[in-house]
């Protein structure tokens, strides 16, 4: 029923100028049968020249109605008079509707016929030469600039503490990280990326000290024996303050210090035990653990991703931000890749083929199948009304050529009959 009401509630502009056609045509194909009959009627009895067109007359007016029989015929019953096989499809709509899903699925929806038409198409080169231009570049990138947007907006702060909650907890303490630090720390560890790392914060230490000495002096005062008299603490405080600092910029200033070396032992065998040693790995699962279990990571990583939207929103919203300055830059290189590169665009050809066949495959039948579900629900005289809303403009030549040619065949019959006597 709702299939029905959908064809009923089609565009009504489109219908009436279809209709219109429609009646024109009909109206033209009943005065040519009207003007054989009156032709025929004049001529009837007439030898000689009158003779042929009394001939082409009679038979126009067959071909007319014999035509205007079969045209008919597939939309109603005509007269409305039940003949057999008449009225085809408001009877026969469910089966139409097979046949053409059949067609469909066997001359469309095959492999060959898909791989073809994607080839031929030249999909990529299209699309490199579309984006090509600067303003449908633009176009894509504020488009998808004001969808990420929209999108990241949609995400609440309670959607974010679920995910860290219920599936990336779980799934970290189900893993396990001391095998994952360990092969991390000895990688770091062979291609001295470690060292950089050390620098700074042997450097930063060294400033430090430099710049704190009554701080340095004040936390080794409280260490030292009560009965010592004060004087000699400060000495004694002041001139470790001095060694220190000296001792953190030979660290600082000799690649090969003895400290580095042990700092490097020491890393090495950590990455050992974290790898290797039973112990240490339990140890560091149950850090792992006590730190995922902590109120204070859910909260860490809800405000991270506020940070992280929060600037990306505001990228995302800016017509001349880094994100969509560089969207621009990538869409731009990438459309003229398209362009030049024949490889590229024969690989990218080939996928959208991969992708249509198995599409197809997968799901062909069900597309196929919408036809004559369709079909189906469609009341049968309100879907032969709309097919002859449609086609039957065009078929109205039928008749049209049915009256010419019969005329032309009539006279014909009727020369070879004269000719025969």
């Amino acid at each position: 029923m709702s299939a029905t009401i959908e064809m009923i509630t089609g565009d009504p502009a489109a219908d009436e100028v279809r209709r219109q056609g429609l009646r024109r045509m009909r109206t033209l194909a009943v005065s040519l049968l009207l003007l054989a009959a009156l032709v025929y009627a004049l001529t009837l009895g007439e030898d000689g020249f009158w003779g042929f067109v009394n001939a082409g007359a009679e038979a126009s007016m067959v071909g007319a109605i014999a035509d205007w029989f079969a045209v008919t015929a597939l939309f109603r019953h005509p007269l409305g008079i039940p003949v057999p096989h008449t009225a085809l499809i408001p009877k026969r709509k469910d089966q139409l509707g097979q046949g053409l899903e059949e067609f469909v699925g066997e001359n469309f929806l095959q492999e060959g016929v898909i791989r073809e038409r994607i080839g031929s198409a030249e999909v990529s080169l299209r699309v490199g030469r579309w984006l090509g231009e600067p303003s449908h570049a633009r176009r894509v990138v504020d488009e998808v600039a004001d969808v990420a947007a929209i999108a990241l907006g949609k995400v609440r702060d309670e959607h974010v503490e679920s995910l860290v909650r219920d599936a990336l907890v779980p799934r970290f303490h189900e893993e396990p990280i001391a095998p994952l630090l360990g092969g991390l720390l000895s990688e770091t560890l062979h291609d001295d990326l470690h060292r950089g790392l050390v620098d700074l914060a042997v450097s930063e230490l060294h400033d430090w000290l430099v710049a704190n000495p009554d701080t340095v002096t004040a936390v080794l005062g409280e260490r030292a024996p009560w009965w010592t008299p004060p004087v000699l603490n400060d000495r004694v405080t002041a001139r470790i303050h001095v060694e220190l600092v000296r001792w953190v910029a030979d660290i600082r200033d000799d690649p090969h210090h003895q400290a580095r070396q042990a700092l490097d032992s020491m890393l090495t065998q950590l990455a050992h035990d974290l790898l290797e040693d039973p112990v240490t790995q339990e140890r560091t699962e149950r850090l792992k653990d006590r730190l995922l279990d902590h109120p204070q990571v859910i909260a860490s990583a809800v405000s991270l991703w506020n940070a992280l939207r929060r600037a990306l929103t505001t990228s995302l919203r800016d017509p001349e931000g880094a994100v969509r300055s560089r969207l621009l830059v990538e869409l731009a290189a990438f459309a003229q890749r398209l362009q030049d590169d024949k490889e590229l665009r024969a690989r990218l050809d080939g996928l959208a083929a991969d992708a249509a066949v198995f599409a197809v495959g997968r799901y062909g039948a069900e597309i196929t199948a919408v036809i004559t579900h369709t079909i189906e629900r469609w009341d049968g005289k309100e879907a032969a009304r709309r097919i002859e809303l449609h086609v039957g403009r065009d078929l109205q030549f039928i008749r049209i050529n049915g009256t010419i040619v019969g005329g032309l065949v009539g006279v014909l019959i009727h020369t070879l009959s004269v000719l025969a006597h």
